[in-house]
Formats: C-alpha cells, sequence, structure tokens
C-alpha cells in the first residue's frame, strides 16, 4: 500500500484506463534486444567504414604516408601553373606548334615510361622539378642546422653570405641530382622514393627546403632512399666520392639526423609510390616535360602481349591455389550433395 514501485512492477497492479484487466501485452522482442543493447556494459567496437579517413581528415593528412593525400609539391605548383595560363589569356599568346603526339586509328604512341619501370632520365626531371618548386613557393625558411650548407659545406668552395637569398633554378637542381643518380648507378624509382622522404621530413621535422639546404636535404633523402630500395645500396664511403669535400663523418650524422627527424619512418606503401608517380606525370604534363613518345611497334605489341598472358597465367594460378586452401577443411568432413529434383 502506498508503494509505487510495487504498484507499476507488480502483475496484479491496476491496469491503466482503457486497458482491460487479464489481458497481458506482449512485448516486441526486437524492441527487447535494442533496450539490452543500450543498458549491457561492452566495449564500444566501431565500425570499419567509421575506422576510414574521411575526405576532410584524409586531405590534411601527411601525402607520404596516406595514398588519399594529395602530394604537396603538385599543390605548390599549381599557383604558378594557373598564373601562367592567366597569363597566355590575357596576352593572347598562342600555344604554338603542338609537340604532343596522340594515337589515331593507325597509330598507337606510347612512352617507355610505366609504375613499374619509370623512364630514369624524365622521372629525375621530374623530381628536380618539383623540388624546385618547393623551394620557389615554400612558407618561409625553417630550416636545421645538421642541412646548412654554411655550417657544414659539400665543397671546399667558400660559401657565400648571401647564398640564402638566391633561389637555384631547375637546371642547377637537375644537374647535382643527376650527377649523384649517374655516378652512383641508382634507379628512376629511387628518384621517386627520394621525393616520399623529402616530403615527409618537410612535414615531420616542419621545416621548409630553401637555398640554404636543399643541396644536403636532397642528398640524404637520396642516401636514404638508395639503402631502403636497391638491394646493392651504396655505402656513405662512395658517395664522399662523388663528393670529393664531404667526409664520411659528415654523411653518417646527417643520415643519423634524417632517420631521426622521419621517427625510424621508412615504410613506402605501393598506394603511396603510385600516387607520386602519377602526380609526378601531371606535373610533367602542366610544364610541358612531356615524356617520349614512340609508334607501337609490331615487335613490342608482341612482348606487351605476352607480358599480359604471363600476368594472366600467374594470378590464375594464385586464385587457383587460394580456391585450394579454402576448400581443404572440406576433404576432412566431405562434401554433402543433395540430389537435384527435376519437375
Amino acid at each position: 500500500m502506498g508503494n509505487t514501485v510495487t504498484c507499476c512492477v507488480s502483475p496484479d497492479a491496476s491496469p491503466k484506463p482503457g486497458r482491460a484487466r487479464g489481458v497481458l501485452e506482449r512485448a516486441d522482442p526486437y524492441q527487447v534486444e535494442v533496450e539490452l543493447e543500450k543498458t549491457e556494459p561492452g566495449p564500444n567496437l566501431q565500425h570499419i567504414s567509421d575506422r576510414e579517413f574521411p575526405d576532410d581528415l584524409a586531405s590534411q593528412s601527411n601525402p607520404s604516408d596516406h595514398a588519399r593525400a594529395s602530394t604537396i609539391f603538385l599543390s605548390k605548383s599549381q599557383t604558378d601553373v594557373r598564373e601562367k595560363r592567366k597569363s597566355n589569356h590575357i596576352n593572347h599568346v598562342s600555344p604554338g606548334q603542338l609537340t604532343k603526339k596522340y594515337s589515331s586509328c593507325s597509330t598507337i604512341f606510347l612512352d617507355d615510361s610505366t609504375v613499374s619501370q619509370p623512364n630514369l632520365r624524365s622521372t629525375i626531371k621530374c623530381v628536380t622539378l618539383a623540388i624546385y618548386y618547393h623551394i620557389k613557393n615554400r612558407d618561409s625558411d625553417r630550416s636545421l642546422d645538421i642541412f646548412d650548407e654554411k655550417l657544414h659545406p659539400l665543397t671546399r668552395e667558400e660559401v657565400s653570405d648571401d647564398y640564402f637569398k638566391h633561389d637555384p633554378d631547375h637546371k642547377h637542381i637537375y644537374r647535382f641530382v643527376r650527377t649523384l643518380f649517374s655516378a652512383a648507378q641508382l634507379t628512376a624509382e629511387c628518384a621517386i622514393v627520394t621525393l616520399v622522404y623529402l616530403e615527409r621530413l618537410l612535414t615531420y621535422a616542419e621545416i621548409d627546403i630553401c637555398p640554404s639546404n636543399w643541396k644536403r636535404i636532397v642528398l640524404g633523402a637520396i642516401l636514404l632512399a638508395s639503402k631502403v630500395w636497391d638491394d646493392q645500396a651504396v655505402w656513405n664511403v662512395d658517395y664522399c666520392q662523388i663528393l670529393k669535400d664531404i667526409t664520411v663523418e659528415d654523411m653518417n650524422e646527417m643520415e643519423r639526423h634524417f632517420l631521426e627527424l622521419l621517427q625510424f619512418n621508412i615504410n613506402v606503401p605501393a598506394s603511396v609510390y603510385a600516387k607520386y608517380y602519377f602526380d609526378l606525370r601531371s606535373l610533367a604534363d602542366d610544364n610541358n616535360l612531356s615524356f617520349l613518345l614512340e609508334p607501337l611497334s609490331k615487335e613490342r605489341a608482341q612482348k606487351l602481349e605476352a607480358i599480359s598472358r604471363l600476368c594472366e597465367d600467374k594470378y590464375k594460378d594464385l586464385s587457383k591455389a587460394a580456391m585450394r586452401r579454402s576448400i581443404s577443411a572440406d576433404n576432412l568432413v566431405g562434401i554433402r550433395r543433395s540430389n537435384a529434383i527435376i519437375s
């Protein structure tokens, strides 16, 4: 008497107006399960789609780590590309003679650069152009002493006092990188990984590549990329033979600082590598650095067909092996098949 809790919970409690006594209302099982899910304590497991990067978050992520984030060099180059197109439109500058070749029904033009086997000369040109835009359109001149060429010179020539005021042109950067790649016999894939490490360094260490440090940053990125990518890596002492006036101790110290600034993250996913390759091709198209195109010959077409057939057979064998492993447990129990009934 007078206990409201007992009155509400007891099965003999007075029914509400409009409800007949003795008629029991059956609870909805789905509603009960929902109520239990809300009240039961447990680990809050997030769905895999919720754990993926949203578009706004991926755009702010480090492009050297996430394939969905746009590369820094391509965004920095777009400013100059837009200004150049605007200037040509205002001044009515004609594009001149078209040098790019286009395929037709009778002739197909292809270049010899692919994502798995890039062209060395074209790739180095594109990578050095990306470095050039990094220097030209930098936000500030943040740097570290280990990369300062005044404190750690690469040659015995005296560095001028205004060395930090003059931006290097594309040809100067290309000659420096081409000399290292030719002497060390590095591959085109190593050049792409070099650019990945360079942008990762700028993001992790929060520094800028500028006239005072670009040579040592590029040298450190090439040194690390050659050791990670190539099977027969070039030793630090070998770079001392290329750059006569640098010491092994200086190379070792720069490599150690480079790794520490990268937080020892030297992993380059295949998706990130492919993104940098295709962004470099887009950079080449925007700056009229066309890859060498040649007509597709009969011999090359047969070679491409043979490679495609080989890859197709390889994937078929892998799929058969995977299917064989998936049904191996059924052999222990036996596969039950029901007889078909044809009416």
